[in-house]
């Protein structure tokens, strides 16, 4: 007699599975189209083309690279640099290997260093959910910081620098944080990126823009949206997509990921609305502008990442609300400075990620609530969560403290060091004359293409018209950094 067959093995939890397949969509969302879309509203109409295709193409990148060796060197066994058995050095990288192996990927998730040692319950979804989920957050952090270097970073320099900074320095970050490193052996905190992804992306994007240079100084100019309505199509898949973002990090569809979700709401509204009243209030023109509701909205977005599954409702509030005032100040004063009009960071991501990351990082050690449990205990178990200054436990802002130094560090040397290693096989900056022309130069291709039959001189001649039209929406980057360089 033939057995029956069983759908999937006893230890995989259909939901649990279906969630985190879920959650990973929708970061995937927030990468393409929601940055391609929203990065390519934003720039001038020139820019476009390349800047939806760097997207694509970053996000297919750090893909090859994460499954043929990122993901074990972020969430595999530890590597002992120097032959050392403690210390940082013993764990701040994991092994490269692949996980393209059938039999990997259909195996029980497991994450070595996490494992059996009671700081999280057994998963119970397929190492390939795992996988999938961690590589939609690999990607989207180069496609962050993509922002700081739009409008003049040579093709091929990125094509170059996207595998490399994926696998010297995103798996890192990843893995001291979130893959049993040194880091998360001394109890510092990062829920869902506020420190891997976004302060890492706001120190490299700006280590980024310093070392490739700047836009032509008519562009930096006349940097004025080119199409609104695709900025907000793309700010609201990323507004959305990060409830998967949040969501899916306990890994389990569980009531820590549901408060999760509500606190990613919650400090998103109350910083899009401080963001508003702070311009109407002390604003360059004292107008709401939708740039300025978009830059608040990003700035709750990263400010919660890295606490949505730690506080309670009141304290994702204040995260909002501070984190937003703070931003503001530092993009429309700090962004003044010699230091900051020399640097040009296009879309701002120093501001909306690395000052938001840190800001978001740093007040998990002061709001972190004990009694928002992220898993449940037993009788021989106790619970797992984060105890903030404000419950008794100032050490944890030392912790987060430390990791955030940590992060900003040594992303920054490594960046640096990787920029210029490539700068001497291919120039990082475009030329001149091919920034004046933008897409059509490059790739051939228009975002508003001429009509059918034009010619190549035609095309250029037209691209060249289009960037002498009146800065027709100039006030809006006035109305938000005293610029027209108005970007989340």
């Amino acid at each position: 007699m033939i057995g029956s067959l069983i759908p999937y093995p006893s230890w995989l939890s259909s939901g649990d599975n279906a969630w985190q397949l879920t959650a990973a969509t929708l970061v995937g969302l927030m990468s393409i189209p929601g940055i391609a879309v929203l990065y390519g509203g934003l720039v001038q109409r020139k820019w476009a083309v390349n800047t939806m295709l760097m997207a694509f193409a970053g996000f297919s990148t750090v893909l090859i690279v994460w499954v043929l060796w990122g993901f074990d060197m972020g969430f595999g066994t530890p590597v002992h640099l120097f032959g050392l058995k403690t210390g940082f050095l013993a764990n701040m990288i994991g092994h490269p290997g692949t996980v393209l192996s059938h039999l990997g990927e259909q195996a029980k998730a497991n994450i070595p260093l996490l494992s059996g040692i009671g700081a999280m319950p057994q998963f119970r979804f397929p190492q390939a959910s795992l996988v999938y989920f961690q590589f939609v957050f690999a990607a989207i952090t180069p496609l962050l910081f993509l922002g700081s270097v739009l409008g003049r970073m040579n093709f091929k320099a990125w094509l170059l620098f996207v595998p490399l900074w994926s696998s010297m320095v995103y798996s890192v970050n990843a893995f001291l944080l979130w893959g049993g490193g040194w880091w998360a052996q001394r109890g510092a905190a990062d829920f869902s990126g506020g420190y891997v992804i976004h302060l890492a992306a706001g120190t490299s994007g700006f280590v980024a823009a310093a070392v490739v240079g700047p836009r032509l100084a008519r562009d930096r100019a006349q940097a004025i949206p080119n199409n609104l309505l695709l900025v907000a199509v793309g700010a609201g898949i990323l507004w959305l997509g990060w409830n998967g973002f949040n969501g899916g990090d306990p890994y389990f569809a569980s009531a820590d990921a549901a408060a999760a979700v509500l606190n990613t709401n919650l400090a998103t509204a109350g910083s899009l609305i401080t963001w508003l009243l702070f311009d109407m209030a002390w604003g360059p023109e004292r107008k709401p502008t939708f740039l300025g509701a978009i830059n608040g909205m990003v700035v709750g977005l990263v400010a919660i990442t890295p606490a949505a599954g730690y506080v309670n409702g009141a304290g994702a509030l204040v995260i909002g609300f501070v984190a937003s005032a703070i931003v503001w100040l530092s993009w429309n004063k700090l962004s003044k400075l010699a230091l900051f009009r020399k640097v040009d960071d296009a879309m701002g991501v120093f501001h909306t990620h690395g000052v938001a990351g840190l800001v978001g990082g740093l007040m998990v050690g002061i709001l972190a609530d004990p009694s928002v449990v992220e898993y449940p205990g037993t009788h021989k178990t106790a619970a797992v969560a984060v105890t903030g200054w404000l419950y008794g436990h100032p050490q944890q802002l030392a912790a987060q403290a430390g990791a955030a130094g940590t992060i900003i560090l040594y992303d920054a040397i490594m960046t640096f060091i990787i920029l210029k290693v490539i700068g001497r096989f291919v120039p990082l900056r475009m030329p001149d004359e091919v920034l004046e022309a933008g897409d059509l130069e490059i790739h051939g291709e228009e975002v508003y293409p001429a009509p059918t039959g034009a010619s190549r001189l035609e095309q250029l001649s037209r691209a060249a018209e289009l960037q002498a039209e009146p800065a027709r929406a100039s006030s809006l980057g006035t109305a938000l950094s005293g610029t027209k360089e108005a970007k989340p």
